[in-house]
């Protein structure tokens, strides 16, 4: 007969293969951890052992996370506060990663990606590129105002759309 499996040693086991493929929060390896059907004492303790020896860090987690998504997704504040909580970071924790955001830097990088998206757009009204500019920015969470005022200003300044 084979001995029961230890349920610590199997759910380390686990952590340390989520952690090895990518960082991951406190609440999502407790998630992974419950779909492996390990016993919810067992996690508790294994995560308070894993946060303690600095493998599990949700302030850190936190912050990479809003640094890489808006650094490679140009994603805004509103997007990456809904991208914290679907990862389970708690409230405090996250709003302190989000004041990292320079207001100014999302301004920069909202102009990056109307400039980008523009070059494509060549031969379209300035309404249609308005309306398919302000949709992209929305869904990476820019505000209606950082968004036209962007856009306004990107399309101002294109050639096509100088007046002689």
């Amino acid at each position: 007969m084979d001995p029961e499996p230890d349920h610590e040693d199997v759910a380390r086991q686990i952590v340390l293969r989520q952690l090895a493929m990518a960082p991951r929060s406190r609440a999502q390896l407790a998630t992974r951890l419950r779909q492996r059907d390990c016993p919810e004492d067992v996690i508790e303790r294994l995560l308070d052992r894993m946060t303690e020896v600095g493998l599990v860090d949700d302030e850190a987690y936190a912050g990479m996370l809003v640094r890489t998504r808006q650094a490679t997704k140009g994603l805004a504040r509103r997007a990456l506060a809904h991208e914290l909580r679907t990862k389970g970071i708690d409230q405090e924790l996250a709003e302190a990663a989000l004041e990292e955001i320079d207001p100014d830097e999302e301004r920069r990088v909202a102009r990056r990606l109307v400039d980008k998206k523009l070059r494509t757009m060549g031969g379209l009204g300035a309404d249609v590129q308005t309306r398919r500019l302000a949709g992209m920015l929305a869904r990476k969470g820019y505000s209606g105002d950082v968004a036209y005022a962007v856009i306004r200003d990107a399309i101002a300044e294109a050639p096509e759309h100088r007046r002689d």
